[in-house]
């Protein structure tokens, strides 16, 4: 069965960084990613890779970065320059196929999610 192990969550000040790492087991996937939910907010979309190719929310762009270890079927986030606003449940979400683009991908499975908090 296909399991999405994560780790790495946890509390740091503005300013500094925290990195992000989801184990999938069970089958290889093409497109792997990392969704975020704030108290109070919808589900929204941080990053994803394929093919080589990385995605970013605006929010993310030039202070995350996604990475794939093909071999250990696992993905990474480098969060830098962390803000109070990006304290929230990360969840680690994987596609069989990329629908056409990112956004109109449906991600099959997710991860049950990993606290970060970012205090000023």
């Amino acid at each position: 069965q296909v399991r999405l192990v994560e780790s790495g969550g946890g509390s740091v000040q503005a300013g500094e960084s925290l990195s992000l790492s989801c184990a999938a087991s069970g089958r290889t996937f093409s497109v792997m990613g990392w969704f975020r939910q704030a108290p109070g907010q919808e589900r929204k979309f941080v990053a994803a890779i394929w093919s080589g190719i990385t995605y970013y929310a605006d929010s993310a762009k030039g202070r995350f970065t996604i990475s794939r270890d093909t071999a250990e079927n696992t993905v990474y986030l480098q969060m830098n320059s962390l803000k109070p606003e990006d304290t929230a449940v990360y969840y680690c979400a994987v596609a069989g196929r990329l629908g056409g683009s990112i956004r109109a991908t449906t991600f099959d499975y997710w991860g049950q999610g990993t606290q970060v908090t970012v205090s000023s």
